[in-house]
């Protein structure tokens, strides 16, 4: 769900095509498909999982790969995917993801062994890593800076958001009416026709300078971030004192140092460590993560738990999650209005504490918990507060960068996010796997387990309203330009 106001026109500086330039509202559409498709892809799998474990014989540390396959490359590879479209062209990178990502959907679909899925969505997560961070600089460089900029980025914010939130009923639609398959192979007819649009009507725009990339960057946090989500899940099974541990943890960690010192050394770094020196660049993308390890994981547990535990089929429980569908939405909508008025920190915390209430009421659930009370009520509040926090935060982010860096940027802020969702999807499952007891837990130990979530969660984010509160630059009342620190 994300993210985020405010480069100045010349975001996309340098050479833009000559050719007649689109109306606006078809770029903005074009943009906003492309999130959405990305969004939409970490959490439409989730309704499917027991129909894919049943299908390809997948374990639970399966089940949970089948998410963090694709968050992880999308994570990892966010930052060089806005590099290159900073060097090599916004619309270029448009192309070269949405088709990386529209064959392995296909790939994915047709998957007959759990490794073969697994590897497809991996190649997914690299394909939207590399179109995400353009679908933002092309919205940017085609809406003039101000309140109707806000107001295009807010829809980004919220399509991406309902992308997220959407894809439980969708999913559902696809694996009750269809089958499990479906939820990837949709992806490749309507990934054509955008396909077919960006590269008739986007035109194509870069930033100045012609650094090269850092791949070794790029492959270092890759690897590094999934070794250590892979240490996080054998606590599950192995214990955290394990050998099968200890070794990819301490890994993971090493590779992740070693992708700092690169950076400090490299003449093109993918994440040049002076951005965090700016006050608003790093307080928002720490907040960022810290939440992100938090609701990120919503999606995941809420559709587990009313499928597991309240027996609801796949359809049920994407339409059980609607009203937090369009609760992401009108927070994501809502939060452009309020900036101006409390400024952007201060919304970013009001959200925080509503989503934290949210999760808080989660936790309270039983295994015959009602849909009104065990799923719906406070599956509104977290995904309002998640949408509300998500747009100030990018607006803050962002605000610093230099207009060559306005990819970078956006892409970092995605990064932040994803990459504090996948290692706590890690951290989660095993929080929920060690109270419920194992693979055949009942329906009150799965519940258990599921309300140890969400009462972990509600923790982690009441910390993060109080990091927000106290390290957050306030922004001025009017939107605009934030402090530097």
């Amino acid at each position: 769900m994300l993210e985020a106001p405010g480069t100045s026109t010349a975001a996309t500086s340098a050479r833009i095509s000559p050719r007649r330039t689109p109306p606006t509202w078809l770029v903005v559409a074009l943009a906003c498909a492309g999130q959405f498709l990305v969004v939409l892809d970490v959490s439409v799998v989730n309704v499917a999982l027991p129909s894919m474990r049943a299908d390809l014989g997948l374990s639970p540390q399966g089940l949970q790969w089948v998410v963090n396959a694709y968050a992880i490359a999308f994570a990892g590879f966010m930052l060089l995917g806005g590099r290159a479209g900073d060097l090599y062209g916004r619309k270029r990178m448009f192309l070269i993801g949405l088709g990386l990502f529209t064959l392995a959907s296909l790939g994915g679909g047709l998957a007959q062994e759990g490794w073969q899925l697994l590897a497809a969505r991996a190649v997914q997560g690299l394909g939207a890593a590399v179109l995400a961070p353009s679908t933002l600089t092309i919205l940017t460089a085609a809406v003039p800076e101000g309140a109707a900029r806000a107001r295009a980025i807010a829809t980004w914010t919220a399509v991406g958001a309902g992308g997220g939130a959407a894809g439980g009923l969708v999913g559902g639609a696809l694996v009750d009416g269809l089958s499990w398959r479906w939820v990837l192979l949709i992806n490749v007819p309507v990934g054509a026709v955008v396909l077919a649009g960006a590269a008739l009507w986007l035109t194509e725009s870069r930033g100045e300078g012609r650094r090269r990339l850092d791949l070794p960057g790029a492959l270092l946090v890759t690897v590094g971030l999934a070794t250590l989500a892979y240490g996080i899940s054998q606590t599950e099974s192995e214990g955290w004192a394990s050998t099968a541990t200890l070794v990819p943890l301490a890994a993971g960690l090493a590779l992740l140092a070693l992708f700092l010192l690169v950076e400090t050394r490299t003449k093109a770094p993918l994440m040049p460590l002076g951005l965090l020196r700016l006050r608003a660049v790093a307080s928002a993308n720490v907040a960022m993560l810290v939440s992100g390890s938090s609701m990120f994981s919503m999606w995941f547990f809420m559709t587990l738990y009313a499928q597991n535990v309240l027996g609801y089929s796949p359809f049920e429980a994407g339409l059980a999650l609607v009203p937090s569908s369009l609760a992401v939405i009108l927070g994501s909508k809502a939060a452009p209005r309020f900036m101006p008025v409390i400024g952007a920190r201060n919304v970013a915390v009001l959200g925080t504490v509503v989503a934290a209430v949210g999760f808080g009421w989660q936790s309270t659930m039983t295994a015959d918990g009602g849909y009104l009370t065990a799923i719906m009520i406070p599956g509104v509040l977290m995904m309002l507060g998640a949408g509300m926090a998500a747009t100030p935060l990018a607006s803050l982010a962002i605000s610093g960068a230099a207009p060559g860096d306005a990819g970078l940027v956006s892409g970092l802020i995605n990064t932040s996010r994803t990459m504090g969702g996948s290692l706590g999807l890690a951290v989660l499952s095993t929080v929920a796997a060690s109270r419920a007891g194992g693979e055949n837990a009942g329906p009150v130990a799965l519940t258990d387990g599921y309300a140890l979530v969400f009462r972990t969660a509600a923790v982690v984010l009441v910390a993060a309203a109080l990091l927000m509160r106290a390290w957050l630059p306030p922004g001025r009342p009017s939107g605009e330009a934030v402090e530097r620190g």
